[in-house]
């Protein structure tokens, strides 16, 4: 069996997705019982008490960590995991970091990077995950892309951003939890896509067959509409816009063509697919 923490967010959900796929028994931690999920074993509780991890590791092999997005206490977590994984002596620990996270400028990543230094001196088998910002989160603006035929981005128009598809991402994720060969591995995971918000928006054109215009938000109005965050949420986010403003966020995507055994999904064909299923 198989524990994958973070379960009820997005990545979770797709990780075990994949691995279901591959037929493989999942316990899902969720953070409330209300999170339960159909087809898994499910626990329950916060990733920052000790006794639940105790539980959670009992009768498993491995362990997909995944963090809360942006949770100021990302390192906590990773020790108490870590020591959770020691004492039932886990056969493998995979850990969903991100692209670049030696960039101190954007704290989330940081805190990453730390993870992962304690997990090269846990003595555990590793494998890490790096992935670049997901297409998902275009999603997250498309009423107003629908309604508004604009994309509004609160960073510079002229920005790159490498992007996956987090289908992928879990494919990825499932493979190396249940195939031989991976411990010890870094595998930065990028689409074969770094375009500027205003390429995304030629693309969205293309595939909408409609104009979608691209738009800059400023950063302050962005963090004064960001009430359902909490403040270092937003503190966290912002600096890692103003971070994406300045330097861009690209990687390469010959790893994850490797490890998937085919071409990993463009944006115009994950466009594609996500308005086929809005339609079935």
């Amino acid at each position: 069996m198989i524990l994958v923490t973070g379960a009820a967010g997005k990545t979770g959900r797709a990780v075990i997705r994949a691995l279901q796929a591959r037929g493989v028994a999942v316990r899902a931690w969720v953070r409330s019982p209300k999170q339960a999920m159909a087809g898994v074993e499910v626990i329950a509780g916060d990733l920052l008490d000790e006794a639940v991890w105790e539980t959670a590791v009992t009768n498993i092999h491995a362990l997909y960590l995944i963090c809360p997005n942006m949770h100021p206490h990302e390192t906590t977590i990773g020790q108490l995991a870590i020591r959770a994984a020691q004492k039932a002596n886990l056969s493998h620990f995979v850990y969903h970091s991100v692209l670049h996270p030696q960039t101190e400028e954007m704290p989330h990543h940081w805190q990453k990077l730390r993870v992962e230094e304690m997990l090269w001196a846990s003595g555990l088998p590793v494998t890490i995950l790096q992935p670049c910002a997901y297409m998902q989160n275009i999603l997250g603006g498309w009423s107003r892309i629908i309604n508004e035929g604009t994309y509004t981005v609160p960073y510079p128009l002229t920005t790159r951003l490498s992007l996956v598809d987090l289908a992928d991402v879990a494919e990825v994720a499932a493979k190396v939890l249940t195939e031989p060969g991976h411990t010890g591995a870094t595998y930065e995971l990028c689409g074969p896509d770094a375009p500027s918000q205003t390429e995304v928006a030629a693309i969205l054109s293309q595939v909408l067959q409609r104009p979608i215009r691209a738009e800059t938000i400023p950063l302050p109005q962005w963090q004064a509409q960001a009430t359902n965050l909490s403040q270092y949420a937003r503190e966290t986010l912002a600096a890692m816009f103003t971070y994406y403003g300045r330097y861009h966020f690209i990687g390469n995507g010959n790893v994850l063509t490797w490890l998937l055994k085919r071409p990993s999904t463009t944006l115009t064909n994950f466009l594609h697919q996500h308005i086929q299923q809005q339609n079935t």
